[in-house]
C-alpha cells in the first residue's frame, strides 16, 4: 500500500506539475539504516527549505526500476523532487540547475555508487573523489555534469 501512495504521488507530479506546490516534501527511499543517506537530507533540506521524508526500503531495487534509474547507477537513497528522481549523491547545485531547466526526456539524475566528496560523504581529511552526474531518460544517458579531478 505504501508503495502504491508513492507511485501516485510521483505520477501526479509528474503528471500535473502546476498542482505540486514549490513547498512539497521530498521523498527520499534509502537502504535501511543508511546514515550518509542523512547527511544528504539534512543538505538537500537546508538548500531546498523543505521537509526530507525518509523511508526505509529494503525493497528500493524494484522502486528504482519503477521510476526508471538504471540499475548501473544504483547507490544508497532514490529521492523524488517535483517529479523528478535523484540517485545517490547528487550535488544540490546540479538539482537545481536540471529543476529549472527540465531539459526534455530527462527523468533525473545518478551519482552511482557513494564517492568521497560528494554531498554527505564528506570526509574531513580525505580528498575528494572525482564523479559524474548522470542524466538518465528512456532514451539513455549522457553525463550532465562532472565534479573532481
Amino acid at each position: 500500500m505504501k508503495h502504491r501512495m508513492v507511485g501516485l504521488a510521483v505520477l501526479l507530479v509528474t503528471v500535473l506539475p502546476g498542482v505540486a506546490s514549490a513547498a512539497a516534501d521530498i521523498a527520499m527511499h534509502r537502504d535501511p539504516g543508511c546514515g550518509c543517506c542523512e547527511k544528504w537530507a539534512v543538505q538537500v533540506h537546508h538548500q531546498f527549505g523543505r521537509k526530507v521524508q525518509i523511508s526505509d526500503d529494503a525493497n528500493r531495487a524494484a522502486f528504482q526500476r519503477r521510476i526508471g534509474v538504471p540499475a548501473q547507477f544504483a547507490s544508497c537513497h532514490t529521492a523524488i523532487i517535483d517529479g523528478m528522481a535523484f540517485e545517490g549523491h547528487v550535488p544540490i547545485a546540479d538539482m537545481k540547475r536540471v529543476l529549472a531547466q527540465h531539459p526534455k526526456g530527462v527523468r533525473g539524475l545518478a551519482v552511482a555508487g557513494m564517492p568521497l566528496g560528494s554531498p554527505g560523504m564528506e570526509m574531513p581529511g580525505a580528498k575528494a573523489q572525482p564523479f559524474d552526474v548522470i542524466a538518465f531518460a528512456p532514451a539513455g544517458q549522457r553525463v550532465y555534469a562532472r565534479h573532481g579531478g
